[in-house]
């Protein structure tokens, strides 16, 4: 009975959707879509998890997946962050570090933190790098944060994944609404900072699958003594002054941050490049092993999915 339910209020939305945002140009139509999920739930009252079509304020559609269930719904993807080969070390795909190789005069490499550049399709966020138009545009005050094995199918994102949290603080109304007004306050640059000096902010999060304790099984042993579980923390920097863009479920309290914090900028000193990719030092003592530095396999074969609300 309730997917039922869930089916005819998705064609009820479809069907009102058509009704009253078509308007004529000429001979053909332009639909113009709501401009968040928050929006659409709002508008639409009952919908389902799955994709939809979301609009920018210039009137450019796209499709992205909204979670319309996580703590009343309404949360946007506007980004994953995808670790397309941990051999790689910036390379071709690793588009939140550097695509460059580890080059010093590259500073903030890609620089896609900070920039309105979009790449990837949702269909495919979980088997490659995906931003799109959203990440800029929506104007949010939370975020949410899933971990999902790479390559899962859409309708599995959820039941699949690994650990899953959201912010309930309005933090990002701080910061311009979103995380490409953050990043412009906080750029992921090396050598733009030092560490615990030039910290982003560090926000509290709510657990909505998994907890303090499961995190240790995610990061390696020896990460453990080097960070507070229970936040999410924006631009760090480690010992050499590389700077990392995300750290996940956590607050660095150490400064060999590489080994459980993503993205960067374009250059990292330590080992000759060896950090240099999106996932950094999480291979530093083994592929997945979960052994000292080195985080789980589950960890290292996830994709990280970045939410707005």
């Amino acid at each position: 009975m309730a997917q039922w339910v869930m089916l005819m209020c998705f064609l009820l939305l479809n069907l009102e959707m058509l009704e009253s945002t078509t308007i004529m140009l000429g001979n053909y139509p332009s639909v113009s879509y709501p401009k968040s999920c928050k929006e659409l739930l709002h508008l639409y009252g009952c919908l389902p998890d799955g994709l939809y079509f979301l609009s920018t304020s210039s009137g450019t559609s796209y499709l992205t997946f909204c979670d319309m269930t996580t703590d009343g719904g309404g949360w946007t993807l506007v980004a994953s962050i995808h670790e397309n080969n941990m051999y790689g070390k910036c390379t071709v795909g690793d588009r939140w570090s550097s695509q460059q190789g580890n080059n010093e005069n590259v500073p903030e490499g890609d620089g896609n933190w900070s920039n309105k550049v979009t790449f990837g399709t949702v269909e495919a966020a979980s088997s490659d790098d995906f931003k799109n138009p959203g990440y800029y545009e929506i104007i949010a005050e939370d975020m949410s944060v899933w971990h999902v094995p790479n390559g899962a199918n859409v309708d599995n994102w959820k039941p699949s994944s690994i650990f899953r949290y959201h912010t309930q603080k309005n933090f990002l109304t701080q910061y311009g609404g979103n995380l490409y007004n953050l990043y412009k306050a906080y750029p992921v640059r090396y050598n733009a900072g030092v560490c615990h000096t030039n910290t982003g902010p560090s926000i509290p999060i709510v657990y909505d699958f998994g907890n303090d304790e499961s995190l240790s099984t995610l990061y390696g042993p020896n990460s453990k003594r080097e960070y507070e579980p229970g936040y999410i923390t924006f631009r760090a920097f480690n010992n050499e002054k590389a700077a990392l863009a995300l750290c996940s479920g956590l607050k660095p309290k150490g400064c060999n941050i590489e080994h459980f914090c993503i993205g960067g900028g374009g250059f990292f000193a330590e080992g000759s490049g060896r950090q240099c990719g999106d996932f950094a030092g999480f291979d530093w003592n083994g592929y997945g092993t979960h052994s000292q530095w080195s985080a789980s396999k589950e960890m290292t074969e996830s994709v990280v999915m970045l939410f707005y609300r």
